[in-house]
């Protein structure tokens, strides 16, 4: 089935950045960090982030330009474990090579940028709440390219 929906293509366009490239930089980290999969999994083996388009908007340059800016953000979400604070920080840096490396979502978008990461820790120890993140990206299309 072939998707002509943008919103469609950046979304997929980013669970294969964090399922590929991203997992193959964490790979070679010196560190144990559970790995990124999308499905139904649980458990303390992977981690399933939340992959969410929140909007679309339009400055007047922008509508003059013919471009249309997406918000996206990444929610990772770990159980509290004594790793969990590190694996938020080599997720942060990870995305963040990965963004950098290939800022056009292998030519679906005509850029990306990481606009915010927040850390968030847990209420307080042992209490059940574990360890969130929480990546802002603002990504910009050019209209002519939606109709490719």
């Amino acid at each position: 089935m072939r998707n002509d929906f943008i919103e469609m293509r950046i979304i997929e366009a980013v669970r294969l950045l964090l399922a590929g490239r991203v997992n193959g930089i964490l790979k070679d980290a010196e560190f144990v960090i559970p790995v990124i999969e999308f499905g139904d999994y649980c458990g303390g083996s992977v981690v399933t982030p939340v992959v969410e388009l929140s909007g679309c908007e339009r400055t007047e340059k922008e509508r003059l330009l013919c471009l249309d800016a997406y918000s996206l953000t990444i929610t990772f979400s770990l159980p509290e474990t004594p790793e969990s604070e590190l694996s938020c920080y080599a997720y942060a840096g990870a995305v963040g090579k990965a963004v950098f490396d290939d800022s056009t979502l292998g030519g679906i978008v005509d850029r990306v940028v990481i606009t915010g990461k927040k850390f968030v820790p847990p209420k307080s120890t042992h209490c059940g709440d574990g360890w969130g993140l929480v990546i802002s990206l603002r990504i910009t299309v050019e209209q002519w390219a939606v109709k490719k």
